[in-house]
Protein backbone atom coordinates (compact mmCIF):
# COMPACT_ATOMS: atom_id res chain seq x y z
CA UNK A 1 0.00 0.00 0.00
CA UNK A 2 2.82 2.39 0.87
CA UNK A 3 4.54 1.61 -2.43
CA UNK A 4 1.29 2.32 -4.30
CA UNK A 5 0.89 5.68 -2.52
CA UNK A 6 4.47 6.61 -3.37
CA UNK A 7 3.87 5.82 -7.04
CA UNK A 8 0.74 7.97 -7.06
CA UNK A 9 2.61 10.87 -5.41
CA UNK A 10 5.43 10.57 -7.93
CA UNK A 11 2.97 10.61 -10.83
CA UNK A 12 1.21 13.69 -9.42
CA UNK A 13 4.54 15.48 -8.93
CA UNK A 14 5.64 14.58 -12.45
CA UNK A 15 2.39 15.91 -13.96
CA UNK A 16 2.63 19.10 -11.89
CA UNK A 17 6.24 19.71 -12.96
CA UNK A 18 5.35 18.98 -16.59
CA UNK A 19 2.48 21.48 -16.37
CA UNK A 20 4.80 24.14 -14.95
CA UNK A 21 7.43 23.45 -17.60
CA UNK A 22 4.86 23.74 -20.41
CA UNK A 23 3.48 26.99 -18.99
CA UNK A 24 6.88 28.63 -18.66
CA UNK A 25 7.77 27.49 -22.18
CA UNK A 26 4.62 28.98 -23.71
CA UNK A 27 4.99 32.26 -21.81
CA UNK A 28 8.66 32.61 -22.76
CA UNK A 29 7.97 31.76 -26.41
CA UNK A 30 5.02 34.12 -26.93
CA UNK A 31 5.83 37.07 -24.66
CA UNK A 32 7.64 39.02 -27.39
CA UNK A 33 4.51 38.98 -29.59
CA UNK A 34 2.31 40.74 -27.00
CA UNK A 35 2.04 44.53 -27.20
CA UNK A 36 -0.23 47.53 -26.92
CA UNK A 37 -2.52 48.71 -29.71
CA UNK A 38 -0.14 51.50 -30.73
CA UNK A 39 2.72 49.03 -31.37
CA UNK A 40 0.71 46.52 -33.41
CA UNK A 41 1.50 46.17 -37.10
CA UNK A 42 -1.41 46.33 -39.58
CA UNK A 43 -3.11 42.97 -40.16
CA UNK A 44 -5.97 41.58 -42.20
CA UNK A 45 -8.23 41.47 -39.16
CA UNK A 46 -8.50 41.68 -35.40
CA UNK A 47 -9.83 38.56 -33.71
CA UNK A 48 -11.67 39.65 -30.55
CA UNK A 49 -12.07 36.67 -28.23
CA UNK A 50 -15.38 36.50 -26.42
CA UNK A 51 -16.09 36.12 -22.73
CA UNK A 52 -18.97 36.71 -20.35
CA UNK A 53 -22.13 38.63 -21.23
CA UNK A 54 -24.38 39.76 -18.37
CA UNK A 55 -28.02 38.71 -18.05
CA UNK A 56 -29.12 42.18 -19.21
CA UNK A 57 -27.22 41.69 -22.49
CA UNK A 58 -24.29 43.97 -21.72
CA UNK A 59 -20.65 42.84 -21.97
CA UNK A 60 -18.71 42.00 -18.83
CA UNK A 61 -15.82 44.31 -17.94
CA UNK A 62 -13.27 42.02 -19.57
CA UNK A 63 -15.28 41.74 -22.77
CA UNK A 64 -16.00 45.49 -22.80
CA UNK A 65 -12.27 46.23 -22.72
CA UNK A 66 -11.50 43.68 -25.45
CA UNK A 67 -14.13 45.28 -27.67
CA UNK A 68 -12.80 48.79 -27.04
CA UNK A 69 -9.31 47.69 -28.06
CA UNK A 70 -10.58 45.85 -31.14
CA UNK A 71 -12.47 48.95 -32.27
CA UNK A 72 -9.37 51.07 -31.64
CA UNK A 73 -7.35 48.78 -33.90
CA UNK A 74 -9.98 49.02 -36.63
CA UNK A 75 -10.32 52.81 -36.46
CA UNK A 76 -6.56 53.33 -36.44
CA UNK A 77 -6.16 51.24 -39.59
CA UNK A 78 -4.37 48.37 -37.81
CA UNK A 79 -7.13 45.88 -38.73
CA UNK A 80 -9.23 45.91 -41.92
CA UNK A 81 -11.96 43.75 -40.41
CA UNK A 82 -13.13 42.55 -36.99
CA UNK A 83 -14.01 38.94 -36.13
CA UNK A 84 -16.13 38.65 -33.00
CA UNK A 85 -15.64 35.08 -31.83
CA UNK A 86 -17.63 33.71 -28.91
CA UNK A 87 -20.29 31.41 -27.58
CA UNK A 88 -23.66 31.41 -29.33
CA UNK A 89 -24.51 27.79 -28.73
CA UNK A 90 -27.81 28.48 -26.97
CA UNK A 91 -30.79 30.66 -27.84
CA UNK A 92 -30.71 32.36 -24.45
CA UNK A 93 -26.97 33.12 -24.45
CA UNK A 94 -25.33 35.07 -27.24
CA UNK A 95 -21.91 36.69 -26.97
CA UNK A 96 -21.30 37.48 -30.63
CA UNK A 97 -24.37 39.59 -31.43
CA UNK A 98 -23.70 41.64 -28.29
CA UNK A 99 -20.11 42.10 -29.46
CA UNK A 100 -21.11 43.11 -32.98
CA UNK A 101 -23.78 45.55 -31.82
CA UNK A 102 -21.29 47.14 -29.42
CA UNK A 103 -18.97 47.86 -32.35
CA UNK A 104 -21.78 49.10 -34.62
CA UNK A 105 -22.93 51.51 -31.90
CA UNK A 106 -19.40 52.96 -31.92
CA UNK A 107 -19.32 53.57 -35.65
CA UNK A 108 -17.90 50.36 -37.15
CA UNK A 109 -19.78 49.41 -40.35
CA UNK A 110 -21.71 46.16 -40.06
CA UNK A 111 -20.13 44.76 -43.23
CA UNK A 112 -16.68 44.98 -41.63
CA UNK A 113 -17.70 42.86 -38.62
CA UNK A 114 -17.79 39.07 -38.87
CA UNK A 115 -19.37 36.91 -36.18
CA UNK A 116 -18.01 33.49 -35.30
CA UNK A 117 -21.01 31.90 -33.59
CA UNK A 118 -19.06 28.73 -32.70
CA UNK A 119 -16.04 30.21 -30.95
CA UNK A 120 -16.66 28.00 -27.92
CA UNK A 121 -13.01 27.99 -26.83
CA UNK A 122 -9.77 29.71 -27.79
CA UNK A 123 -8.60 26.77 -29.89
CA UNK A 124 -11.86 26.65 -31.87
CA UNK A 125 -11.81 30.42 -32.43
CA UNK A 126 -8.33 30.37 -33.96
CA UNK A 127 -8.86 27.16 -35.95
CA UNK A 128 -12.07 28.60 -37.42
CA UNK A 129 -10.36 31.94 -38.14
CA UNK A 130 -7.93 29.97 -40.31
CA UNK A 131 -10.32 27.50 -41.98
CA UNK A 132 -13.68 29.28 -42.08
CA UNK A 133 -12.67 32.94 -42.36
CA UNK A 134 -9.46 32.18 -44.29
CA UNK A 135 -7.42 34.64 -42.29
CA UNK A 136 -3.89 35.21 -43.57
CA UNK A 137 -2.66 37.19 -40.56
CA UNK A 138 -4.34 38.74 -37.54
CA UNK A 139 -4.14 40.62 -34.30
CA UNK A 140 -5.61 38.70 -31.36
CA UNK A 141 -7.28 40.83 -28.68
CA UNK A 142 -7.64 39.62 -25.10
CA UNK A 143 -6.18 40.12 -21.62
CA UNK A 144 -2.47 39.38 -21.37
CA UNK A 145 -2.78 36.21 -19.25
CA UNK A 146 -4.92 34.70 -22.04
CA UNK A 147 -2.84 35.90 -24.99
CA UNK A 148 0.10 33.57 -24.31
CA UNK A 149 -2.08 30.55 -25.00
CA UNK A 150 -3.93 32.13 -27.92
CA UNK A 151 -0.67 33.01 -29.65
CA UNK A 152 0.74 29.55 -29.03
CA UNK A 153 -2.33 28.00 -30.68
CA UNK A 154 -1.96 30.38 -33.64
CA UNK A 155 1.67 29.30 -33.99
CA UNK A 156 0.77 25.61 -33.90
CA UNK A 157 -1.96 26.14 -36.52
CA UNK A 158 0.30 28.19 -38.76
CA UNK A 159 -1.52 31.52 -38.51
CA UNK A 160 0.76 34.60 -38.30
CA UNK A 161 -0.45 36.64 -35.33
CA UNK A 162 0.47 39.14 -32.66
CA UNK A 163 -1.44 39.82 -29.46
CA UNK A 164 -2.76 43.15 -28.21
CA UNK A 165 -3.57 43.48 -24.53
CA UNK A 166 -6.95 44.67 -23.30
CA UNK A 167 -5.97 45.08 -19.63
CA UNK A 168 -7.58 48.40 -18.79
CA UNK A 169 -8.53 47.75 -15.13
CA UNK A 170 -8.33 45.15 -12.35
CA UNK A 171 -10.75 42.23 -12.86
CA UNK A 172 -12.28 40.45 -9.85
CA UNK A 173 -11.53 36.73 -9.76
CA UNK A 174 -8.30 37.04 -11.71
CA UNK A 175 -6.42 34.65 -9.41
CA UNK A 176 -8.92 31.89 -10.20
CA UNK A 177 -8.73 32.61 -13.95
CA UNK A 178 -4.94 32.62 -13.92
CA UNK A 179 -4.92 29.32 -12.02
CA UNK A 180 -7.27 27.72 -14.54
CA UNK A 181 -5.07 29.03 -17.32
CA UNK A 182 -2.21 26.82 -16.10
CA UNK A 183 -4.31 23.76 -16.98
CA UNK A 184 -5.73 25.33 -20.14
CA UNK A 185 -2.24 26.01 -21.52
CA UNK A 186 -1.27 22.41 -20.85
CA UNK A 187 -4.42 21.14 -22.59
CA UNK A 188 -3.85 23.35 -25.63
CA UNK A 189 -0.17 22.41 -25.75
CA UNK A 190 -1.36 18.85 -26.38
CA UNK A 191 -4.06 20.13 -28.75
CA UNK A 192 -1.43 22.02 -30.73
CA UNK A 193 0.37 18.73 -31.32
CA UNK A 194 -2.71 16.60 -32.08
CA UNK A 195 -4.62 19.39 -33.90
CA UNK A 196 -8.18 18.08 -33.46
CA UNK A 197 -10.94 19.66 -35.53
CA UNK A 198 -13.33 22.05 -33.74
CA UNK A 199 -16.83 20.94 -32.83
CA UNK A 200 -18.22 22.87 -35.81
CA UNK A 201 -16.67 23.85 -39.12
CA UNK A 202 -18.70 24.62 -42.25
CA UNK A 203 -18.42 26.53 -45.52
CA UNK A 204 -15.76 29.19 -46.01
CA UNK A 205 -16.72 32.81 -45.27
CA UNK A 206 -13.59 34.76 -46.28
CA UNK A 207 -12.85 37.72 -44.02
CA UNK A 208 -12.06 39.89 -47.03
CA UNK A 209 -15.77 39.71 -47.95
CA UNK A 210 -18.89 41.15 -46.34
CA UNK A 211 -19.41 40.47 -42.63
CA UNK A 212 -23.18 40.58 -42.97
CA UNK A 213 -23.09 37.02 -44.31
CA UNK A 214 -22.54 35.95 -40.69
CA UNK A 215 -25.66 37.71 -39.40
CA UNK A 216 -28.36 35.44 -37.98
Amino acid sequence: MKKFVKIIIMIVLFVALLCIFINFGIIFKENKKIMGAAEAKPAQCALVLGCGVRADGTPSNMLYDRLEVGIELYKSGKADKLIMSGDHGRKNYDEVNVMKQFAIDRGVPSEDIFMDHAGFCTYDSIYRARDIFEVSDMVIVSQKYHLYRALYIADMLGVPACGVTADKRPYPGQFVRSSRELLARTKDFIGGIVKPKPKYLGEALPVNGNGNVTND
